[in-house]
C-alpha cells in the first residue's frame, strides 16, 4: 500500500458528502486518513494527515464486521465511547468527557457530542484506501508516517505524550464525584 494515497489524496471528503445516500465510502476493507481544515490543538498542523485508522480490526480470535462505510460514517456522528478518533478529538478541543450511567462508558454528553459533530462536519475531511487486510499495513503506516492524533503503536510520536496526558486528564475529571452525564 502506498502512504502517498493517505498523506497526498487526489481526493478528501467532508461529512456532508459522507454521510449523504448512498455516499461515496464503500462498504470494504481498508485504511482511512484523516485530515483537517483546522487542527484541533494549535500545536498541531492543519491540511495535513493527522490519523489513520483501519476496518476491519483483526483480533486473535476473529475480525470486526465493520467496513470503511460503517467506521468513517461513526467517526462523523457517534460518540466518544465508540470513536478513539472523536474522543481524542473532543479532548483537544476542551468538551467535557462525561461517565454515562454507572458504568465505565464516556461520552461528551448529547451536547458535547452534538458540538463536535458540528466541529467535525466544519473541519474533518476524509480519505480511504480499499485493502483486503488492513492490519498487515498499519503498524508499518503509523511508524513511517507522523501521524500525532493516533496512540496506539505510537509512541515515538513526538505528540503522544501530551495526547496521552490530556485523555488521561479528560477521563479522570470524568470519573469525579458529579460527572455524571
Amino acid at each position: 500500500m502506498h502512504a502517498a494515497a493517505l498523506t497526498s489524496p487526489a481526493r478528501l471528503w467532508s461529512a456532508g458528502e459522507v454521510l449523504a445516500r448512498p455516499g461515496p465510502v464503500p462498504a470494504a476493507p481498508g485504511v482511512y486518513g484523516w485530515h483537517f481544515t483546522k487542527a484541533p490543538s494549535p500545536s498541531l498542523p492543519a491540511e495535513q494527515l493527522l490519523y489513520v485508522g483501519i476496518t476491519p480490526r483483526h483480533m486473535a480470535n476473529r475480525t470486526s464486521t465493520q467496513n470503511l462505510r460503517t467506521r468513517v460514517r461513526y467517526h462523523f456522528r457517534g460518540n466518544a465511547e465508540g470513536s478513539t478518533l472523536r474522543l481524542t478529538l473532543g479532548c483537544l478541543l476542551g468538551f467535557e468527557l462525561r461517565r454515562v450511567g454507572s458504568g465505565k462508558r464516556m461520552t461528551f454528553g448529547k451536547d458535547g457530542e452534538a458540538d463536535l459533530t458540528r466541529w467535525m462536519a466544519e473541519h474533518a475531511r476524509v480519505c480511504w484506501v480499499e485493502h483486503r487486510e488492513p492490519w498487515t499495513v498499519e503498524s508499518d503506516l503509523i511508524t513511517r508516517l507522523d501521524l500525532p492524533l493516533n496512540l496506539d503503536q505510537n509512541r515515538h510520536n513526538n505528540f503522544h505524550a501530551r495526547l496521552t496526558e490530556i485523555r488521561a486528564q479528560a477521563r479522570q475529571r470524568a470519573g469525579e464525584p458529579g460527572s455524571l452525564a
